[in-house]
């Protein structure tokens, strides 16, 4: 959708545009599969190269033509470091950039649609309140869910399902907040973030404010923010076991970070068990035969692929442009390649 009104309008003002983007191992591919042979849009995607699935690089590296897809020897937050200091660096404004993660407020709204779709599925009646159990990585997922509840949607609790970058369940239980720095390495790879960007919106909900660095500037409402929001860290191997044991009971396949946000509202259910008749949702962020590893090691089971991943697998994939070693690196790399 983001990708059809920034085309729509683009061709009206005659204008070209840059966007950037950084991925920890879901939205890169999205993003670029959304912009791919859109005219006046070029795309760069900045992608850790040694933390993502095979499957999840191909889906970057197979395209060419207006995408490029950039490995960096670094975690999500270099990667994100990097694109936010070229939306701010001054020398660069020749070339008209933007984004289509969810530092792009245009991609975060339409997230608010599948918690009010999802909820319209499962209750009963008019008002009646769900819990959502939200995998969580940079948070834009979680933040679309906010909004909704702002919006109007009945909601019980949002349970922010994070990996064992567990900053945000350490502010909530402690109310001190430090980055994990460098990010850890999970299988569920998408979440290996150490300093969410969305952070800053979850803040300014609860009036408070943070910054770039992880300083915060004002603190939140931690009373609204604790009566809202609990977090759980899932390790990774509660979430094999999660795996193994969903398939189980429901012969049913999730992938990693589907299993931490089931693993969360487990944990949940049992600490809080007069919430146990109340109707819950929790999200499946991928396909599982992008983790064809995992899965098979785990329930000795290989996942269907569908026809639209089976399509990239015996692509060519296009080589990295540049290596990019630090920003001026990067700097450089769009001067050359992408002034208008």
């Amino acid at each position: 959708m983001l990708a059809r009104i920034m085309k729509h309008f683009l061709e009206e003002e005659n204008k070209n545009i840059t966007i950037l983007t950084a991925t920890s191992g879901d939205t890169g591919g999205s993003v670029a599969q959304a912009f791919y042979e859109m005219s006046k849009i070029k795309v760069v995607v900045l992608y850790p190269k040694n933390e993502i699935s095979d499957l999840q690089r191909k889906q970057m590296t197979t395209l060419g033509k207006n995408i490029t897809a950039l490995g960096i020897n670094g975690k999500f937050d270099d990667c994100q470091r990097l694109v936010k200091t070229a939306f701010a660096d001054k020398e660069l404004k020749h070339i008209n950039l933007s984004s289509a993660n969810s530092i792009n407020f245009g991609r975060l709204m339409p997230q608010t649609l599948y918690y009010f779709w999802s909820y319209s599925r499962i209750v009963e009646k008019k008002g009646e309140k769900t819990i959502f159990s939200v995998p969580s990585g940079n948070f834009g997922n979680l933040t679309g869910g906010l909004i909704a509840n702002k919006m109007g949607l009945p909601v019980k609790k949002f349970i922010s399902a994070v990996n064992e970058n567990d900053e945000f369940p350490t502010f909530l239980r402690t109310g001190i907040y430090k980055k994990v720095e460098p990010s850890k390495n999970c299988i569920s790879n998408a979440m290996n973030v150490g300093h969410p960007s969305n952070l800053a919106r979850v803040f300014d909900l609860y009036g408070g404010q943070i910054d770039e660095t992880g300083y915060i500037h004002k603190i939140p409402n931690m009373q609204e923010l604790r009566k809202d929001i609990i977090s759980y860290s899932i390790n990774d191997k509660a979430t094999k076991d999660t795996i193994v044991n969903f398939y189980d009971k429901y012969k049913k396949i999730i992938e990693p970070h589907g299993a931490v946000g089931w693993s969360a509202l487990q944990i949940y259910r049992k600490s809080y068990p007069k919430h146990k008749n109340v109707k819950s949702i929790t999200f499946e962020t991928a396909d599982p035969s992008k983790f064809p590893d995992e899965i098979i090691s785990l329930i000795k089971i290989t996942p269907k692929m569908p026809d639209s991943l089976k399509i990239i697998q015996g692509n060519r994939e296009f080589p990295n442009l540049k290596e990019i070693g630090n920003y001026q690196d990067f700097k450089k790399f769009l001067g050359e390649e992408f002034s208008n």
